[in-house]
């Protein structure tokens, strides 16, 4: 089932159950919805502190999706730049760090990012390339002041290529909201979705729009919420297309 219509089944089948809920509640007890003002009170109160609360996990969401888009493209562009920079190196240097990093594009498209999508990130073998590429940048001998230039350059690429890898196992390793923001939200969205039943509301029809009207619009941002938890699969689902790029100009190189 896709993204966008497991949404609309679980936005519809919300709203459908708080909407029969209104018909249970009018034929149970339709003279206990008589205190408006206090329930619209309590309900403003709680109404207005979920909407807070998911207005700024889903904000945090969407900057750390924001956040893995840029931080992959820049660890792909400084993956290029570290090929490129060692051009200009012995042929047998030069051969052995462009080797490692179209090794290191390949394992970060065909390995690690199906496991971050799985929520299991697995880095190892990244990591064991990241370091032979540093060694062999480091042992590569400089007989210009143009090969040190160069040398120079792609040691600096490497160390941005390494701090944005590390961000991006980051993200991936704390993808999701805690246990405790989730237990909020739920609280949260029951009783936001529970008081308007208790509305003095004569017309049934109205009131069932009301309740299903709220409740849709609940469950359609916490669908939202739990889509963009993991920032590499759901509904943000990066892709390794910077990597990919990165591969293409390497090749053409």
């Amino acid at each position: 089932m896709g993204t966008y219509v497991a949404g609309a089944v679980w936005v519809l089948g919300v709203a459908a159950v708080a909407a029969l809920g209104t018909i249970l509640v009018h034929r149970l007890s339709p003279e206990d919805r008589n205190a408006n003002d206090a329930v619209n009170g309590v309900f403003t109160i709680v109404a207005g502190l979920q909407a807070v609360l998911m207005a700024f996990v889903l904000i945090s969401l969407f900057d750390d999706v924001s956040s893995v888009q840029d931080g992959s493209s820049d660890e792909a562009n400084a993956l290029v730049a570290v090929y490129w920079a060692s051009d200009s190196l012995a042929a047998a240097d030069r051969d052995q760090i462009q080797d490692l990093c179209r090794s290191y594009a390949h394992t970060v498209v065909e390995q690690e990012w199906p496991s971050m999508r799985d929520g299991t990130p697995e880095g190892e073998p990244g990591w064991g390339l990241l370091e032979r590429m540093r060694a062999a940048i480091d042992a590569a001998p400089a007989e210009s002041d143009w090969q040190q230039e160069r040398k120079s350059e792609a040691s600096s690429q490497f160390w941005a290529l390494y701090e944005a890898r590390q961000a991006r196992l980051d993200a991936a390793d704390g993808a999701g909201i805690s246990s405790v923001v989730w237990l909020a939200l739920i609280i949260g969205s029951v009783l936001s979705i529970s008081l308007p039943y208790l509305f003095d509301v004569s017309k049934l029809l109205t009131h069932m729009v009301i309740v299903g009207a709220l409740a849709a619009t609940i469950a359609l941002l916490m669908f939202s919420i739990y889509q963009l938890q993991n920032p590499f699969s759901g509904g943000a689902l990066v892709q390794p297309d910077a990597f990919s790029s990165a591969l293409d100009r390497m090749r053409g190189a």
